[in-house]
């Protein structure tokens, strides 16, 4: 039954930061779990954010529309309680704002990566931890190096059905080589870094570790956690999630599908094993109607890192 009294269109309303709200999945306002709608981000732990950008995609566009339909489908677990399978409300420990979209001129395709930067910058300057929805992959390189300013060289925890470290000679707007880039610029740094799932062959790994689709199959979630956790280590990292991780039978709107992959509830269950207080950030990749088990993952955050796009290290906490 919904109480009308608690019923406010909340992302529009404003109000205190933290807790669900209580309002119909079909009706009000759109944002990311009917969390405020505001540039302002005095006292939020994490800054959501769109990249509307999909112009880098090989194949299938359409990943533009990614940040629209995840805030429409969160609205389906906006309620007060606790989701399965983690037994609390992320919301009363994290204070969440979604401050919109990036904005840039698709017209001009040159200067879209330094807009997205910018974008990242203004809002790690404020010392707020992001989550960010593509959009496409190559979204994921222009936020690297605004994490890198602050940061240094991080650990990529990546997991996808392609490696997108493709060499090329020129840097390209291309979502298959931008992690290829962000190795040789010193973003990133492979040997502490973890590709997971990957189902194509590219016979240089540019030293990355890989936990390709089979291994992932054979060893199961608990161990790509405990490996994941091993090669990281105490380094500082970026986690990045394209849709076609999973299998196009589940997830069949993706740019470029890839069959033999995972069902939505192992990536789950890998979460779970995972450690937060590591990650600096988490980007969202090519979703276009997704299913939201990965926000529902986010804990209280830790000592310092800075952007879930998603982080769950904020400066100042321990």
């Amino acid at each position: 039954m919904v109480n009308l009294e608690n019923n406010p269109d909340r992302a529009i309303q404003g109000g205190d930061l933290r807790g669900m709200g209580n309002e119909m999945p079909y009706s009000g306002a759109l944002s990311l779990f009917r969390r405020n709608y505001s540039k302002n981000l005095d006292g939020a732990d994490i800054a959501v954010s769109g990249v509307t950008y999909d112009l880098a995609t090989a194949n299938r566009p359409g990943t533009r529309f990614g940040p629209r339909g995840i805030r429409e489908a969160s609205t389906n677990l906006a309620w007060e309680g606790a989701p399965w399978p983690w037994g609390f409300d992320p919301f009363k420990t994290l204070a969440v704002v979604d401050c919109g979209d990036c904005a840039f001129d698709s017209g001009y395709p040159d200067q879209v990566p330094a807009a997205i930067e910018k974008h990242a910058d203004d809002i790690l300057a404020t010392g707020t931890a992001m989550v960010t929805m593509g959009g496409d992959h190559f979204v994921t390189y222009p936020l690297l190096k605004a994490h890198h300013k602050i940061h240094g060289p991080m650990s990529l925890v990546h997991f996808d059905a392609h490696c997108d470290t493709w060499r090329e000679d020129h840097e390209r707007i291309d979502h298959g080589t931008m992690f290829y880039h962000a190795a040789r610029h010193g973003l990133i740094d492979p040997a502490k870094s973890v590709q997971i799932g990957l189902r194509t062959l590219n016979t240089e790994t540019h030293g990355f570790n890989i936990l390709d689709a089979d291994w992932v199959h054979e060893n199961g979630p608990k161990a790509v956690a405990k490996r994941v956790c091993e090669i990281v280590g105490d380094n500082k990292a970026y986690l990045t999630f394209d849709i076609d991780c999973l299998d196009p039978a589940f997830a069949p709107g993706t740019g470029r599908r890839s069959a033999a992959a995972s069902a939505p509830g192992r990536p789950r269950r890998l979460s779970a094993g995972s450690r937060p207080s590591i990650l600096s950030a988490w980007t969202w990749s090519r979703w276009r109607r997704p299913t939201m088990w990965a926000m529902s993952r986010l804990s209280p955050p830790r000592r310092c890192c800075s952007t879930f796009s998603a982080s769950w290290r904020h400066a100042g906490h321990e």
